[in-house]
């Protein structure tokens, strides 16, 4: 069986839980050391063992605490559901950065990373962090017989929060639009449309990437006997485990299908995104399936560009040319990750290219029964924090150089 993981996240909490089984029981403050063993910068979240933080500190669950840099300054932090205690550590180049954790009741923390479901546009549930934002689809939008599968983006270049803003600016406006169509307003009708809709830049990014029935930027796949891509449609019921100010996480549980000789397996997943990343983690597992089967997880290839493609041991990238390219003229990057190593990387490409859609680049598991499979999906826009493909195949592989050479993280 491959062997499984939750990407870095791991790797830095093994560190510290060997160095708390050794601590005393209780102190006035607890020190966070993060020392970065590799030769580049390093900025992401670390995780401690929420649990020996709050025993060392002598306080209960629940109680506040406050965690400050060298500086003395305050910094955010984050407990997420699985007793994670979350920082945000900058090290530099064969450095180390120390926290301090005491008692105290902590600043209000900036926000940002969240997410939450919107019924008031078909059950979407949207998510963003400082750099992206992403959606997937709900009930209600398989109830209208909408055909979206898989992982939407969204592209922004401000580290605000926008999905709210958006949101409510687009379906804020749709009945006053409607009213001046119907009053023979036309020109006034498209002008507000032009300024309220959300599928154009108004300066801080746009929706202009395509989904339809395809995986979108990562979902996976189930492989049928034919070796066929199984696509998934909407989640049946959903769980946010976190949200924010650090991390969000939210699990998503699918309607029973069948494949084979099983005819009640049903897909969860467990997604993940963290402050200052491009990229989500994606666990995904299937109950109900007897037999090893492949699965894929990659992204689509969009017709109007079908070379912007780079094939890695354990990466599939793209530079998607968006919905409209000659007058857009500029490249969303998407791509998946496989720290867990793939059976192989390759283009899965369509007879009959539909709407736009060529194929997919996808990474192939050969997917365990019972087994836990966790791979990275994400995206980046050339308008903001990275500026062409080459940048882009360049943030990939330093991602997964940072999962195999982790921060390392001890209590003290």
């Amino acid at each position: 069986m491959m062997k499984t993981m939750t990407t870095n996240r791991i790797f830095s909490t093994m560190a510290l839980c060997l160095a708390g089984t050794f601590m005393p029981a209780m102190a006035d403050d607890v020190t966070v050391t993060v020392t970065n063993e590799s030769t580049v910068q390093r900025q992401q979240l670390v995780e401690v063992d929420a649990s020996a933080v709050i025993s060392r500190l002598g306080i209960k669950q629940g109680e506040p605490f406050v965690v400050k840099n060298a500086l003395g300054q305050q910094v955010a932090y984050q407990l997420t559901y699985d007793g994670k205690l979350l920082i945000d550590a900058s090290v530099r180049p064969k450095g180390t950065a120390e926290f301090t954790c005491t008692k105290g009741t902590p600043k209000k923390m900036n926000t940002v990373v969240c997410g939450r479901q919107y019924p008031e546009r078909v059950d979407d549930i949207a998510w963003e962090n400082d750099r992206t934002a992403y959606r997937v689809y709900g009930p209600a939008l398989q109830r209208k017989g909408e055909r979206a599968f898989g992982v939407d983006v969204w592209v922004k270049n401000t580290p605000d929060l926008e999905v709210e803003k958006r949101y409510a600016t687009e379906f804020g406006n749709h009945a006053k639009i409607e009213e001046l169509k119907k009053a023979g307003k036309h020109e006034e009708a498209h002008e507000m449309e032009m300024t309220t809709t959300y599928h154009y830049d108004h300066g801080y990014g746009l929706d202009c990437y395509k989904v339809g029935p395809t995986l979108g930027c990562g979902a996976p796949a189930l492989l049928d006997d034919k070796g066929e891509m199984m696509l998934p449609y909407c989640y049946k019921t959903y769980k946010i485990l976190d949200n924010g100010p650090l991390r969000f996480t939210v699990q998503l549980d699918y309607n029973p299908f069948s494949v084979g000789n099983d005819k009640q397996v049903v897909e969860h997943r467990i997604i993940s995104l963290d402050k200052g990343s491009n990229f989500n983690s994606m666990t995904v597992w299937y109950e109900g399936l007897t037999t090893p089967r492949d699965m894929v997880a990659g992204v689509v290839i969009h017709s109007e560009d079908t070379k912007s493609i780079a094939l890695g041991d354990n990466y599939v990238l793209y530079a998607d040319p968006t919905d409209n390219p000659t007058k857009q003229n500029f490249q969303i990057y998407t791509g998946a990750l496989f720290p867990n190593g793939v059976k192989a990387t390759r283009n899965m490409m369509y007879d009959n290219p539909t709407n736009g859609n060529a194929g997919h680049t996808v990474g192939v598991i050969t997917y365990q029964p019972g087994e836990k499979y966790t791979y990275l999906f994400g995206s980046a826009w050339s308008k903001n924090d990275v500026r062409s493909f080459n940048e882009w195949k360049l943030r990939a592989t330093e991602t997964l150089e940072s999962i195999y050479k982790p921060l390392k993280v001890e209590l003290k």
